[in-house]
């Protein structure tokens, strides 16, 4: 029963989501007249409370890095609200909207390609202080590069290289130090650590967590690497074809998942021993559907095992459920009340030290 379950609570959320959608329009022929949509989000809701890490999970395509670049309108929402610190970002004029772009920044994916290979590291770092005009005179500027980059690892002596100088680790680094430039509240990480080498990610991984700490920094977490999401997170949201399908506290969501979808992206995660087993491993079979016809009723149903007849036809609505543990979280499921998935144990990542970046 979850009459008698509430939401998670957003009392003083320092974000909050709520039916966010985008449709990407499908054009063809001369006129390039619209004949279709991809719906890469579709009704998002969710809260982010201050100073924590919330997770944003799922296959490649499931639309988490568009959900991202959503909240910090990159990109225009087709349609849903984005409030942060009880300001409506979608409504926001282009004025308004670039000095709320000192609270709310993004790290990208691909450390490289984010950062201009013409502008030496002292400029890249330097422009976002000089263009929100936090501190006056050349010597002020430079100073507080030089001390960003020691805040973030790198020695100020470089700073006059280019990014092709740098390594994959050190760019992610130039990428951070930018972002922390501005004194931001909320940062996008929208995979941070996905072209990395393994040894590096650890680095980055507890650089990010250290930052939080320092400066009270609240992440949405990008992230397809559930090991490393048990690693960094608070809150893990769930998302499959644009939907959010689960929402709960990590440890929650690890040691017993509500969803099957959930279940099976937990049974993926590798086994550091080959010599030991896991029983209960859950297979998807078939492809993830297209955001461009996905299919009627529960998006995950063409590929669950448990799937009825009301799986075919009606949408499932993110509801609140109790776990065994007493832990509550929210579930798109018709069946969630019904199904006991085994939790799938892994163990707990170690953060890596040493290594050079």
């Amino acid at each position: 029963m979850t009459e008698d379950l509430d939401m998670p609570v957003d009392e003083g959320a320092l974000l909050r989501i709520s039916g966010l959608k985008k449709h990407f329009p499908i054009t063809s022929g001369v006129l390039q007249r619209t004949t279709g949509h991809v719906r890469a989000v579709e009704d998002v809701t969710l809260s982010i409370q201050s100073g924590e890490t919330l997770a944003l999970v799922g296959e490649s395509g499931c639309g988490k890095s568009t959900a991202g670049r959503l909240i910090l309108r990159l990109i225009e929402a087709t349609s849903g609200s984005v409030t942060f610190q009880g300001r409506d970002v979608r409504g926001l004029d282009s004025r308004a909207l670039r000095a709320l772009r000192r609270d709310m920044q993004i790290i990208f994916q691909d450390p490289f390609s984010s950062l201009n290979p013409r502008m030496r590291v002292r400029d890249l770092i330097a422009e976002p202080i000089v263009f929100h005009k936090l501190v006056r005179g050349r010597a002020q500027v430079e100073a507080r590069v030089d001390e960003l980059m020691q805040i973030v690892g790198l020695s100020p002596a470089h700073r006059d290289k280019f990014p092709h100088e740098f390594s994959g680790g050190q760019r992610q680094r130039i990428g951070i130090a930018r972002a922390l430039a501005v004194q931001p509240k909320f940062i996008v990480c929208d995979e941070p650590i996905s072209a990395l080498d393994v040894s590096i990610q650890a680095q980055v991984l507890n650089l990010l967590s250290q930052l939080q700490r320092d400066f009270g920094l609240t992440y949405l977490f990008i992230s397809h690497d559930l090991s490393v999401v048990r690693y960094v997170s608070d809150r893990v949201a769930v998302m499959y074809l644009g939907r959010i399908v689960e929402l709960a506290d990590t440890a929650a969501l690890f040691e017993e998942p509500r969803h099957p979808y959930t279940a099976a992206l937990l049974s993926a995660i590798p086994v550091p021993d080959p010599t030991l087993t896991r029983d209960g491993r859950v297979i998807l079979s078939g492809d993830v559907p297209s955001p461009s016809d996905p299919p009627q009723g529960c998006p995950f149903h063409p590929r669950c095992t448990y799937a009825q007849d009301i799986c075919r036809t009606a949408v499932p609505e993110l509801r609140a459920v109790a776990r065994a543990s007493g832990r509550q979280g929210a579930v798109a499921c018709h069946l969630a009340d019904d199904l006991t998935l085994a939790g799938i144990p892994t163990p707990a990542p170690q953060a890596a030290t040493g290594g050079t970046t």
